[in-house]
């Protein structure tokens, strides 16, 4: 493999991994903080797409799709978390209730998309001024590629600075340790959990619109991705946020270079990682020692 194939190949791997890593990251924020394991994160991955589509059918404008997608997807998400989920935390055998109730909230969102836009195939086109190719080298790119890095790595130091830097940062890494102590010292803990709950939905939505333009948008389309996402958590580390990002790169990296080497078997590359992760180190590899969360 020459050099141009090889760059041409990590940097399509790359925008895959920070796709990845929108989903992901929120995944794991939710079971970080919130201590759920949303197994309908998919769904609104699936949301985000579909306002997304609705939005530029009257607007035709991808700009205000990306952002009604991003934050529909995370108001849904929050109203979910409130009236749902919220009910249920603290409860014996509250694992087997978020389990239950999360994966028929899989099934009531596929088919309410159903229900509102149908079964066909939809498709959102990339706007116009990332529709080119730039070039590296002489290696070509797609410029909606670079863009896609670009908010990935842009998502990812804003992140870093809001949960170091901040004050809301230290509360939602506090509330993901002792909610009980940071509830006694005045906190609104239940608005915390829902304000996360929302961005990491919100989250999911924004990848949603993202990978649009690369994928069809049809129901069901939230599986494939929640799949890969779970693997990237089990790699990083459950409730890691940096876990996700680490476990992001190394499976779009192996997405990418496993349908060039192994097109075969490229299917279960990423099934193959996690196991050889699993046996080397289960708790995954970034994650820290349990630590006693009340």
């Amino acid at each position: 493999m020459d050099i141009n194939t090889f760059i041409a190949q990590f940097l399509s791997g790359l925008s895959t991994a920070m796709l990845l890593f929108l989903i992901s990251s929120g995944l794991t924020l939710i079971f970080g903080v919130v201590n759920v394991l949303n197994f309908a994160h998919g769904s609104f991955y699936l949301l985000g797409t579909y306002f997304a589509y609705q939005l530029m059918q009257l607007f035709d404008n991808f700009w205000v799709g990306l952002l009604v997608g991003a934050v529909g997807a995370g108001i849904v998400g929050m109203v979910i978390e409130f009236l749902f989920l919220r009910r249920i935390y603290g409860r014996a055998q509250e694992g087997a209730f978020q389990l239950l109730m999360t994966f028929a909230f899989i099934l009531i969102l596929d088919d309410v998309v159903k229900f509102i836009w149908g079964t066909e195939y939809k498709t959102i086109p990339k706007p116009a001024s990332l529709a080119g190719s730039l070039n590296i080298g002489t290696v070509t790119v797609p410029v909606y590629n670079i863009f896609i890095i670009i908010v990935g790595l842009l998502v990812v130091l804003f992140a870093w600075y809001v949960l170091t830097k901040t004050d809301t940062g230290k509360m939602v890494r506090a509330s993901s340790l002792d909610r009980i102590m940071l509830g006694l010292l005045g906190t609104n803990v239940p608005m915390i959990m829902t304000v996360v709950f929302g961005v990491a939905t919100a989250m999911g939505g924004l990848a949603g619109v993202l990978a649009a333009p690369l994928r069809t948008v049809t129901p069901g389309a939230g599986v494939e991705f929640i799949i890969d996402s779970m693997i990237v958590v089990v790699i990083g580390g459950f409730g890691n946020f940096w876990g996700a990002l680490l476990g992001a790169l190394i499976i779009g990296e192996v997405l990418a270079f496993g349908i060039l080497w192994m097109p075969e078997l490229a299917t279960v590359l990423t099934f193959v990682v996690m196991i050889i992760v699993l046996i080397v180190k289960p708790e995954g590899l970034l994650a820290k020692k349990a630590v006693g969360r009340k």
